[in-house]
């Protein structure tokens, strides 16, 4: 039976997005920064929450899709001069097209053979954009001078915090509907739903274009934050295993948990990084993520979950 929308859940979203938006009232402008870039890794865990929390097919190639969406925007708007208003509309599309026509065939084949199709697109993507047409894509280097949208910790804050919560809003009331149900009975018995008369190929596909478009958002908007992209740092593994560790972390096939997660890992990667500073932190992260998970599998929505339990008098 699909969860009804209340007054309850509006009045958490406000409360939630009303309190970030508070916040460059009282942190700093490095903390801001850090608030960025937890808001658009919330972003790309949701997107990859969206098939892989929901169906259960777990992909290694994230990265290739918000590779596609980053490349897109950066090499029209710095290459051919493209507005920004164009070539950001124009990435998402890209995205959803090119992704779609690679992931398409691995939509029909399950467990790790899925996971390692797409870590191998990932790993393509990676060494295409080194080799073909460098004089698009920078080659190895990558791409610097890209244009930034915002100038300024706050003003770019706020946009990724709008960007960030419209999407989840749109997504949490998505997956509350029937579409949702039937992508979660899909990660449950995938045998049961095709039973039941659903075509569930059209809904792995809807779960993977509404995703890639996400993903398509988050990195053509992120480029054109950060001003450069390069390669090794797009389709880094550690960038991977960040979103993956985000959405589960923080609760799979909820929306809101990936979130959690996307804030927590990158706060707690960003106070380990004066004790240690090198890829040493990304083994005490992996650790700590590994005991919360293993207190509590459902993640930190879970825990989230309990106390609004609590402070309402009952599960909502």
């Amino acid at each position: 039976m699909t969860s009804t929308i209340n007054w309850r859940h509006l009045l958490l979203w406000a409360v939630f997005l009303g309190g970030l938006a508070l916040m460059p009232q009282f942190v700093t402008r490095g903390t801001l920064r850090t608030f960025i870039f937890a808001n658009y890794l919330a972003i790309f865990a949701m997107s990859w929450d969206v098939l892989s929390g929901r169906t259960g097919y777990v992909s290694f190639g994230h990265p290739f899709l918000i590779g596609i969406g980053a490349y897109t925007s950066a090499i029209l708007s710095y290459r051919f001069h493209v507005p920004v208003g164009w070539s950001i509309p124009i990435a998402v599309a890209t995205t959803m097209i090119g992704g779609t026509l690679f992931f398409l065939p691995a939509l029909r084949i399950r467990g790790s053979y899925f996971a390692l199709v797409t870590l191998a697109f990932m790993e393509l993507m990676y060494q295409l954009v080194q080799v073909i047409r460098p004089d698009l894509t920078g080659g190895t280097r990558g791409i610097s001078g890209v244009q930034t949208l915002l100038r300024g910790a706050v003003n770019n804050y706020y946009l990724s915090l709008g960007l960030m919560g419209v999407i989840a809003i749109l997504l949490w009331s998505m997956m509350r509907t029937r579409l949702g149900t039937a992508l979660s009975a899909i990660g449950m018995n995938e045998e049961a739903v095709e039973g039941s008369g659903l075509n569930t190929t059209k809904l792995k596909l809807f779960a993977f274009m509404v995703g890639a478009a996400v993903a398509g958002i988050g990195g053509a908007f992120y480029v054109h934050y950060l001003g450069s992209i390069a390669p090794r740092a797009l389709f880094d593994v550690n960038f991977l295993f960040t979103i993956i560790v985000a959405a589960l972390l923080g609760g799979a096939s909820t929306i809101i948990g990936p979130m959690l997660g996307a804030f927590f890992l990158t706060f707690l990667l960003e106070y380990l990084r004066p004790l240690l500073p090198g890829a040493e932190r990304y083994f005490i992260y992996g650790l700590i993520a590994l005991l919360l998970y293993m207190y509590e599998p459902r993640g930190l929505y879970e825990l989230f979950h309990r106390g609004r339990a609590r402070i309402f008098g009952g599960r909502a």
